[in-house]
């Protein structure tokens, strides 16, 4: 789509006077109104703006596959899920796998284990394993992101189930293509961290199979989230590269990969909005902004 002019002096404008994502919010309205609604248009409005916070759990449910994207189904289908929500709880009561002191996303691992027809016998339950901690974080996190216990188990599975199928092949590329960019952004971190040891010892876990759930606060995440739930996991590599520049000097003062790790584990809360903000900078200087939006 050609740049238009008098939109970007508007854009502008609402900025210097504190009113940023005007237009965005006016242009999704506009989408939202459609009928079918169009994926690939909101998966692009979602991968160059920030969702505003009262239509993003919608379009999350959208774009996951969670609602159709014909807007007059979406009650029925919402009425579907909840019903069969309340099924699977019953059915893992009725089983004694969970009781009313379960922590919330034990019951949900429960539900997804049911779904996919893992669930183990009751008397081989034991203590999560990495891979039922990786939902357990993601899950933590979505819910403080989502208030509603029935939307928050949908978003944790479709999010999980989309994430493992689109970007399963691609996870174990992510650390070579973080090397990469830091080598084009801060070469002496990078021998730093090679030197060290730390290169081969970051959190990639936490970053990346988790989708920094556990790592960045739910206000900062959600942001991230957005872009992975429209289509990128090469967000993912953007916000670790910032977050190492973002920490480079105090980085390049500790010689021994354990604290470089650890430090990294536990980065900071005050400065993540801003980490995420010049990550996606990053992300679109690299990978370029999808010219398909509305």
């Amino acid at each position: 789509m050609a740049d238009d002019p008098q939109r970007n002096f508007r854009s502008s404008y609402y900025e210097k006077v504190g009113f940023r994502g005007v237009e965005e919010k006016k242009s999704l309205e506009i989408l939202l109104k459609d009928n079918p609604l169009d994926l690939e248009k909101l998966s692009t409005f979602s991968q160059r703006f920030p969702l505003p916070l009262m239509y993003r759990t919608h379009v999350w449910k959208v774009l996951l596959g969670i609602l159709p994207p014909h807007s007059d189904s979406h009650a029925l289908v919402g009425g579907y899920r909840k019903e069969q929500y309340q099924d699977i709880l019953e059915a893992l009561e009725v089983m004694r796998y969970i009781n009313p002191s379960t922590p919330s996303t034990h019951v949900y691992l429960r539900m997804f284990q049911l779904e996919i027809q893992v669930l183990p016998r009751c008397s081989e339950t034991s203590a999560p394993d990495e891979e039922n901690e990786d939902f357990l974080s993601i899950g933590r996190a979505m819910e403080e992101i989502v208030d509603d216990p029935i939307d928050c188990y949908w978003l944790i599975k479709f999010f999980i189930n989309q994430f493992n199928t689109k970007f399963g092949d691609s996870l174990p590329h992510l650390p070579k293509s973080l090397e990469h960019y830091l080598s084009q952004e801060e070469p002496r971190l990078l021998n730093h961290l090679k030197n060290s040891g730390a290169l081969a010892q970051l959190p990639y876990s936490l970053w990346f199979r988790r989708c920094f759930a556990g790592c960045l606060p739910e206000s900062s995440l959600q942001r991230v989230w957005d872009k992975v739930i429209s289509g990128s996991c090469k967000i993912l590599v953007f916000v670790a590269l910032e977050i190492l520049l973002s920490y480079k000097i105090m980085l390049m003062g500790i010689a021994r990969a354990e604290g470089v790790v650890k430090f990294l584990c536990n980065i900071p809360q005050e400065n993540t909005d801003a980490i995420v903000t010049k990550a996606i900078d990053l992300w679109h200087k690299y990978c370029g902004t999808p010219m398909h939006a509305v």
